[in-house]
């Protein structure tokens, strides 16, 4: 040891001087850190607790008051960063030489936990551009806020258990008065929770009807209120950047084709009724911003510049229904003034960014305000996607069916509730989102991680679906594209089958490719297109079908000569088409039997045809073929299924009322006659190439695609679905189905002997079906039903009950793993109650009154049944109506017998409408006939004789 160490001399060390921990200056600051702290877990205690009943009770509670609650915490929060990180460290570093090493770790484990409390809720709050979107890591920094207080308050004590004793009478205290006020507080919030599926009052429905719309509270709605798409753009740029180019934005007086229609509407309204009222039938869906304004009825309103006229389907007027009210259609939905954070209406720009960053840091009440579980339903979209005209607006029927896509779903194979469909889905579509919502990537407030998307994602809210006319009008070949793009693999057409002669009975030839017949010149043939719908999961073309035009474009060529035309786009008369083609839509007519071709809903009364095209399912198409004589080169047939969204008749009708206005549309030029430039969509294509007798040329032609059996099958179910009239060529169809060893040959086999009451051959051709029952994909649920259809007629209502029950309520592992519910088959539901009706006459026959009252009573809930799924079906009321006057209700029995003549087509009136159109619209006649044939020739004679006369 060296002499000079204090040791050895001695000398005592040297005392360091005693630093306290906490000065009287920091501890001002402490307190001023333990006031905040106390009010803020007051605070969070009863935000908490909201919280908790919301979980625990599936109310919400969430109100005005707790919005202000909730912007205390943050801002208490943030006030509370500064104060607690100065605290910290001039605490860490006056004590940072204590001997008492736990004390100092614990104290560090507190600070850190501090900390991160404070970050935590730094990042919840989204700031600065920072978002934090990933679900996962959005949860973990969620509960880490959570469950750091609780630590800090338990490092809190152990750290203190070294030091100054804790005031327990003043923590208690406080705690106690804390823990009043939040009961107090949360008990008088309980009181009126949040009522999500509210629907309006009745007496609220006179501002509204004939729409079924109708608000929560009964009175108008402020414009303002539902014109906030500024401010849903803060947050859901992508989103508003895809509806404002989507047909939901242009819904309303914006919309140059609905503005002509409605203002014709409304002027024979306000001439026929004295106010414009009936037109409110439009308004639910169209005009949803003056109609619940109350700005739509008054007459004189400005469709042109008015306020709210150019407002379209806002973004919250969808995300203000709060309720479904039904299924019927017409806009039966309940809407409400929505409950916005604070200072979401100010114009200030420091409120307005406490309100985004609010909205931001809470989004789950704003999320429960405009994002209910029914939105991603098709219920949902059902309320303007289904639709009645009211004898409002017509002045005929209270009931007259108009579009319906709905149902038309519903009852498809495609969402798996339909049991009776011709093809079947690997897995079911629930609702309309998963096609016409596709998920697009983004990185918007509301994007999400969906299972199977590459990147954070939303729904896309352009909505593609047909419209490609708003588009083009607004001069939006992007937007039309996409729409054109969707359209595509919707439809496929087939060149099937030639028959010698023009008779559809002549000897067939098919499958047409690889190998193809030598035509013989100055033959006559009939060539069979066949059209099938695919990737659809309701009938083709809904919507606007008596002005949508859907044709097949047929062109025959023999080296460079044109020898056969139908579907021509005529250049000399405005782009129209000819009338003598295939088209898939409606042709429908007014009580005169004039054609519907100006949008003009008030007069719709009955259709001459219809020509859509079911899901899963086809239509065969016959043409004339004649081969001239003098032909010197192969013949090649090519056809094609084209779009366009709006006809030139109604085009025409568009242009003239836009003109008088002063707003001419794209394509107007003055002086001229207006020209249908609408795009034309190639939906679908085929061609084949016929070699000639005498002509040493030998064409080669690809095998087709489409699975041979297939080809046989489609071309059966387009002969099926025309009638009675073609019966025999679809079994000779079906049985080539059946050779081919498909389960689809005999089951469709049944179909067509079920038509034509050949039940014997329908019973052998479900029997033969049978050895497919372990075949994947054997669909046991048209089986089942075709059996109790069958087993019903035979008299065998036992097996037909146990049939179609089968249908209804079967479960199997199959139909879980591909989303298969049928009980929703209403056509199968109607059935049953039949056949559990006649069940019942048995028994009455055969005195056996017990089990009478039971079969009927079974039957009731049946048709009962049918009524929550389409409360507006015929045969369920007519049958409900036999069924309690059996029973002996007669007040129901009426009820049912008033429902069912509202609902019943009046066919002794379509006699006059329809004989008129026959007569004044020729091509139409002839479409509309049993057994169609379009001539390929004709359109050629009209041009030669045209020639000769000149």
């Amino acid at each position: 040891m060296s002499l000079d160490s204090p040791a050895s001399s001695g000398t005592p060390p040297k005392k360091m001087k005693y630093v306290r921990a906490v000065g009287p200056r920091l501890r001002k600051l402490l307190y001023f850190v333990f006031v905040l702290v106390a009010l803020l877990f007051a605070n969070s205690g009863y935000l908490a607790t909201i919280t908790l009943m919301e979980w625990w009770r599936s109310e919400t509670y969430q109100d005005y008051y707790y919005q202000f609650m909730f912007l205390a915490h943050l801002a208490m929060g943030l006030v509370l960063i500064l104060p607690l990180v100065i605290f910290g460290f001039v605490h860490m570093w006056n004590t940072r030489n204590r001997r008492n090493r736990r004390a100092l770790r614990i104290g560090y484990a507190l600070f850190s936990v501090s900390l991160t409390v404070l970050a935590t809720g730094i990042l919840l709050m989204r700031v600065s551009g920072f978002d934090l979107k990933q679900p996962f890591a959005r949860s973990v920094v969620y509960w880490l806020h959570v469950a750091c207080p609780l630590a800090a308050v338990w490092l809190y004590w152990l750290h203190r258990l070294v030091g100054p004793k804790i005031k327990w009478k003043v923590g208690i205290g406080f705690a106690g008065v804390a823990v009043a006020s939040i009961l107090g507080l949360v008990a008088l919030q309980m009181q009126d929770p949040r009522d999500w599926n509210a629907v309006g009052p009745e007496s609220g429905t006179e501002y509204f009807l004939p729409s079924f719309s109708r608000t929560a509270s009964g009175n108008f709605i402020p414009a303002k209120t539902l014109m906030q798409d500024q401010y849903c753009l803060k947050c859901h740029e992508d989103v508003h950047k895809q509806w404002a180019d989507s047909v939901h934005r242009f819904s309303s007086f914006n919309n140059p084709p609905y503005l002509a229609s409605v203002m014709d509407t409304r002027a024979v309204s306000l001439e026929r009724d004295g106010n414009v009222k009936g037109t409110r039938f439009c308004a639910g869906c169209h005009d949803p911003v003056p109609f619940f304004s109350g700005a739509f009825d008054d007459p004189d309103f400005d469709m042109l510049d008015h306020v709210t006229a150019k407002a379209g389907i806002t973004c919250t007027v969808c995300h203000a229904i709060t309720n479904v009210n039904s299924v019927r259609g017409n806009g039966d939905y309940t809407i409400e003034e929505p409950l916005h954070y604070p200072f979401a209406y100010s114009e200030n720009a420091a409120f307005q960014w406490i309100n985004n960053q609010l909205v931001k840091a809470k989004p789950s009440f704003h999320k429960k305000t405009f994002l209910k579980p029914f939105h991603k339903t098709a219920e949902f979209c059902s309320t303007c996607h289904k639709v009645h005209l009211p004898y409002a607006l017509n002045h005929y029927k209270e009931f007259l069916r108009g579009q319906n896509h709905y149902d038309s779903y519903l009852l498809s194979g495609v969402s798996g509730h339909g049991a009776r469909s011709f093809y079947y889905p690997k897995k079911a579509e629930h609702n309309c989102n998963e096609c016409h919502m596709p998920l697009t990537a983004s990185n918007d407030f509301g994007a999400k991680d969906y299972e199977g998307a590459d990147a954070m994602s939303v729904h896309d809210h352009l909505f593609p679906s047909a419209n490609t006319g708003i588009s083009w009008l607004r001069d939006r070949a992007e937007v039309t594209a996409k729409h054109q793009d969707f359209l595509k693999d919707n439809l496929r057409i087939d060149l099937f089958a030639l028959r010698e002669g023009v008779e559809i009975d002549g000897e067939k030839i098919a499958p047409l490719r690889p190998s193809v017949p030598t035509l013989k010149p100055g033959s006559k043939y009939l060539l069979d297109a066949v059209v099938r719908t695919l990737n659809l999961g309701h009938h083709f073309t809904q919507g606007t079908t008596d002005s949508n035009e859907v044709w097949i474009d047929v062109k025959v060529t023999s080296g460079d000569r044109l020898i056969g035309r139908s579907g021509e786009v005529n250049k000399d008369a405005q782009n129209e088409v000819d009338p003598w083609s295939h088209f898939l839509n409606v042709f429908m007519l007014d009580k005169d039997g004039r054609r519907i071709d100006r949008r003009n809903a008030e007069d719709i009364f009955t259709p001459l045809y219809n020509h859509q095209l079911p899901p899963g399912a086809a239509q065969t198409v016959h043409y004339e073929l004649d081969i001239p004589e003098d032909v010197n080169a192969p013949v090649k047939v090519e056809v094609k299924v084209l779009y366009r969204k709006f006809d030139q008749h109604y085009m025409n009708f568009v242009a003239d009322k836009m003109d008088a206005l002063g707003r001419p549309i794209r394509g107007t030029q003055r002086g001229e006659a207006y020209v249908n430039d609408l795009p034309i969509t190639t939906i679908a294509t085929d061609s084949i190439v016929f070699p000639i007798e005498g002509v040493d040329v030998t064409p080669e032609n690809a095998d087709s695609k489409i699975p041979l059996w297939q080809r046989w099958n489609d071309y059966g179910i387009g002969l099926l679905l025309k009638g009675k009239g073609e019966l025999r060529q679809a079994e000779e169809a079906f049985l080539e189905v059946e050779k081919l060893d498909r389960y689809d040959g005999p089951l469709n086999l049944a179909r067509v002997f079920n038509i034509e009451g050949r039940l014997d051959d329908a019973v052998d051709a479900l029997n033969r079906a049978t050895k497919y029952a372990d075949t994947e994909g054997f669909p046991r649920w048209t089986w089942a039903w075709l059996s109790g259809d069958v087993n019903a007629q035979q008299g065998r209502l036992e097996e037909a009950e146990q049939n179609l029950r089968s249908v209804l309520e079967d479960n199997t592992e199959e139909m879980q793993r591909r989303g298969f519910d049928f009980s929703y088959d209403i056509e199968v539901i109607n059935l049953l109650g039949r056949t559990l009706f006649d069940l019942g006459n048995v028994r009455f026959r055969q005195g056996r009154d017990e089990e009478v009252q039971q079969y009927l009573s079974e039957a009731v809930l049946q048709f009962k049944r049918t009524l929550e799924i389409d409360p507006e079906n015929v045969s369920a009321h007519h049958n409900l109506q036999q069924l309690y006057e059996k029973l002996g209700d007669e007040t129901l029995s009426a009820k049912h017998r008033e429902l069912h003549l509202t609902y019943k087509p009046d066919d002794n009136a379509q006699g006059r409408a329809i004989r008129l159109a026959r007569q004044r619209y020729p091509a139409a006649n002839h479409a509309a006939e049993a057994v169609v044939k379009y001539s390929l020739i004709r359109s050629l004679q009209i041009d030669t004789k045209t020639s000769t006369t000149e």
